[in-house]
């Protein structure tokens, strides 16, 4: 299991006051005291940190406040993936160099999948509960568009982007990204022009990539060697549940082991595949429908459920009640 330790930005609650925030508010809504931003390296876990940007949206004010806070950032605010990133010969490789070592940082995974005309960007945050918060979507996309902006000194724009909530906010974000943005999407996911991978970097710095790869690469190896099983058939899981179940036979494949000896070590580790997949299809499923308005066959379908009663059926199981009735609680909760 990574841990579970996310570092915060120095200076981020200035920010957040010159932006017009009431901190002290936000951070009584999120429980999480003024105290722990004192020091020059704060950090929060995974809970405290949702919370944080779920508090930001409540009483946050501006509807472009995470895209701000992503776009806007300061060079001494950049994490050692990103500083890596930039000084990296070209976009592609500043790319794959903010998705190697992106999980050094904190418990959050960046996956890209390069076909051959789309360069397609998930961020997956491994701890997390439920829907990820909308400001930190939106300012995890910001800041990738910024890097690669920042990079190539040119106004790139991405071909789309698509969100797994309801349609708000559109004219600002199409604005912000200079694209299409798909609503009720299944996944949140950030999508680039393959092309655009060949494009140099202005800010490349062989030098400097060569005192801060080593360490990264020891860092990231020692945390490799210490990632349980487990954790890796939740992300092969994550990753393709849009539309198929993905068999353990194919699972196995992913992960350079035969299915039987995934099984095996899985129970070693206390679970089986089936209970796996079975909870994160019920993360994946509830995420959907608070956040979307795809109707429960469309869940069914991205979830790999060859049919909607199977889908009523396993939802009950897990929550005691239907799809659609859980989401009108649901609502009802978030909007007392």
């Amino acid at each position: 299991m990574p841990a579970d330790l996310v570092p915060v930005p120095s200076g981020l609650l200035d920010r957040l006051t010159a932006l017009g925030v009431d901190v002290r508010r936000v951070l009584h809504r999120a429980g999480v005291a003024l105290s722990r931003f004192q020091g020059p390296k704060a950090r929060l876990t995974t809970r405290e940190f949702m919370g944080l940007w779920t508090a930001l949206e409540s009483v946050g004010g501006a509807r472009d406040l995470g895209l701000r806070l992503g776009a806007e950032a300061r060079a001494h605010q950049l994490d050692v993936a990103t500083m890596a990133a930039l000084h990296s010969p070209n976009l592609g490789e500043a790319f794959q160099k903010l998705a190697r070592y992106k999980r050094i940082t904190c418990p959050e995974e960046v996956v890209i999948d390069v076909t051959r005309d789309e360069a397609r960007f998930e961020f997956h945050w491994l701890l997390a509960e439920g829907a990820l918060p909308m400001f930190l979507v939106d300012a995890t996309f910001a800041s990738t568009l910024a890097l690669a902006r920042k990079g190539t000194g040119r106004t790139l724009a991405p071909k789309r982007v698509a969100l797994a909530r309801r349609r708000a906010d559109a004219e600002l974000l199409t604005r912000h990204f200079g694209c299409k943005v798909v609503f009720d999407a299944p996944v949140d996911q950030l999508v680039f022009d393959a092309r655009l991978l060949d494009e140099p970097l202005l800010t490349h710095n062989a030098d400097l990539l060569a005192v801060l790869v080593p360490g990264l690469d020891a860092a990231l190896d020692e945390q490799l060697s210490r990632r349980a099983l487990v954790d890796d058939v939740r992300r092969v899981l994550r990753r393709h549940m849009s539309g198929e179940r993905p068999s353990v036979d194919k699972v196995a494949d992913m992960l350079h082991l035969s299915s039987r000896t995934l099984q095996r070590r899985l129970g070693e580790e206390g679970t089986s595949y089936q209970r796996l997949l079975d909870e994160v299809r019920h993360q994946a499923a509830c995420r959907l429908l608070s956040s979307t308005t795809l109707e429960p066959v469309e869940v069914a379908f991205l979830l790999g459920f060859e049919e909607l009663n199977s889908f009523t059926r396993a939802f009950q199981g897990w929550e005691g009640t239907t799809p659609l009735r859980w989401r009108g609680a649901s609502q009802e909760h978030a909007h007392p």
